[in-house]
């Protein structure tokens, strides 16, 4: 039995999907368990109110070998918490590691945390990625959280006989994806020009959801991924400019972009007050998944122009709804 946490997200409504899916197509029936409503009678459904210190997690956990912590206090751009570092420890950390030890108890063989490259940092220098063994250096309070959350996990697996593994992607686009992503597709399908058609010499790596969904499921019961983190993408970085390219080709529109240095963008950006807005856009972000497909045996099923196909593909068909 598998208990996905988080079954409502992106991430997780994907998993669920994917696992129901694939198990129909076996014939046999889905030994899935989420903690949601409304899913298919396929799925065992448990609800649970909260990811806190306190929540009781015992009637989810009866009979489940596996958890996929999805569930999170996610990365805002705006927090409205008086105290955002505290908000993200009560989820992130005293939630997730709450599940955990409940979890070890009830005698749950593998626990899987979908953490973040947040990590290990908000930027790198071109041709040195971060790699699952890069010193961690998280710089905002959900960054510093998912860290946290990683090391007390580690500490719980230490003690007890349950296997940890730990996933931390970069980016995650797919159908369904919201934010600055879903906002940049909208402006280019509507031929609005951009004035990012000059960042060019950046690398940022992304990850297709399906392609993350795909190294969950390999992470479930595969033996070498006991106790390990990993790092994941589409394993192709584009810079901004050509990001952009791409996904107006996937729309089938011309591509509208303004050739405003980055320079000038970040001077922009700095003077209206959303600095961190023009480094996410002129800097670069790579990761190393070197560890994840030599250990493993993993590749990306998906390429990402095809990730960007279907992603545009979804999108356009639920606007014309």
């Amino acid at each position: 039995m598998i208990l996905i946490t988080g079954a409502t997200g992106f991430v997780g409504g994907t998993l669920m999907r994917r696992l129901v899916a694939d198990n129909v197509k076996l014939g046999i029936s889905a030994s899935v368990r989420c903690v949601v409503e409304d899913w298919p009678t396929l799925i065992k459904q448990v609800e649970v109110q909260n990811l806190l210190s306190s929540t009781d997690w015992h009637l989810a956990l009866q009979g489940v070998n596996v958890v996929v912590h999805c569930a999170a206090r996610v990365h805002v751009m705006s927090d409205t918490a008086k105290d955002p570092l505290e908000a993200y420890r009560q989820v992130n950390v005293m939630g997730t590691l709450n599940l955990a030890r409940q979890a070890a108890r009830a005698g749950v063989r593998r626990f899987i945390f979908l953490s973040s490259i947040k990590v290990n940092g908000e930027a790198t220098e071109i041709g040195y990625p971060y790699s699952a063994d890069s010193v961690p250096a998280p710089q905002d309070p959900y960054g510093v959280t998912k860290m946290e959350a990683e090391n007390g996990l580690r500490e719980l697996s230490a003690g007890t006989s349950m296997e940890v593994v730990i996933i931390r992607p970069p980016l995650v686009y797919g159908p369904g994806v919201k934010a600055n992503f879903s906002l940049m597709i909208r402006w280019l399908r509507k031929g609005i020009p951009l004035p990012l058609g000059g960042i060019t010499t950046n690398q940022r790596s992304l990850v297709y959801v399906e392609n993350l969904v795909d190294l969950i499921r390999v992470c479930i019961d595969h033996p070498k991924a006991e106790n390990q983190t990993f790092l994941v993408s589409d394993d192709e970085d584009v810079s901004t400019t050509l990001l952009l390219q791409r996904m107006s080709k996937a729309l089938g529109c011309p591509t509208r972009l303004l050739r405003f240095s980055p320079s000038l963008i970040k001077f922009i950006a700095k003077l209206i007050g959303r600095p961190k807005i023009a480094d996410r856009l002129c800097g670069s972000l790579q990761v190393d998944i070197r560890k994840t497909k030599e250990l493993l045996g993993w590749k990306p099923k998906f390429s990402l122009d095809e990730g960007l196909r279907e992603t545009v593909r979804r999108m356009v068909t639920y606007c014309k709804k």
